[in-house]
């Protein structure tokens, strides 16, 4: 009973959600656009020319945002992007114009390879991490699995990021937070941490912002 009357409420709140309507209005398959919008209006990080990869991509309301993003400064009529989106995910993903998608882990090599090819020589501009792991309701048990998601973004930007690039990944508050934000800060020039509008306020989700390898490779 007291499931049901969680799932009730969740459902009102979701129906309700002024960020879900937004996004059935323009188009975006999921409210999560608005916290990557939010975030690029502040910190400038979708910018014409870039190879941007959209990591846990799946349904791809932020490869959508990226592909309006450099939309925007193409000056083609043929509505080529100005820039370059891969979007990775185990998960299939419906097509989105422009967007190169492959389906696979990023960690093995098969799928590094497409994602090489696809680049060529080029390093990665950015980085855009919203992956998140099952949660079981165990804080030290989900605190592992969130550290590792974090840590699996930050050990592929270390081999493939450009040194002036930016990783933005999704973690969230409570144990094993200030590892992980240390572990940005021995890797990156800058960190910061965001939180914007459309995340939720009851929600632990934080989004960190490292900008500028500290090691050059």
């Amino acid at each position: 009973m007291a499931k049901n009357r969680f799932n009730q409420s969740w459902l009102h709140d979701h129906i309700n959600d002024p960020y879900v309507k937004l996004a059935q209005r323009e188009g975006y398959r999921a409210r999560a656009a608005y916290k990557l919008k939010e975030i690029d209006e502040q910190d400038k990080l979708i910018r014409a020319g870039q190879i941007i990869v959209d990591l846990g991509a799946a349904p791809g309301s932020w490869s959508q945002y990226a592909r309006h993003k450099l939309a925007q400064n193409s000056r083609s009529e043929t509505n080529n992007l100005s820039g370059t989106i891969i979007a990775l995910d185990i998960l299939p993903m419906e097509p989105i114009a422009d967007v190169h998608f492959i389906q696979g882990d990023f960690r093995e090599d098969a799928v590094l390879a497409q994602l090489t090819e696809m680049i060529g020589a080029r390093k990665i501009d950015l980085i855009l991490s919203d992956m998140s792991p099952n949660l079981s309701g165990v804080a030290a048990a989900d605190a592992a699995r969130i550290e590792d998601v974090c840590d699996l973004a930050l050990e592929f930007a270390q081999q493939c990021l450009h040194q002036e690039g930016a990783l933005l990944v999704k973690c969230f508050h409570g144990s094993g937070y200030s590892q992980i934000i240390k572990k940005f800060k021995q890797s990156f020039k800058s960190v910061a941490a965001r939180k914007p509008k459309a995340s939720r306020d009851k929600s632990a989700e934080v989004f960190i912002l490292g900008k500028c390898l500290k090691v050059a490779r």
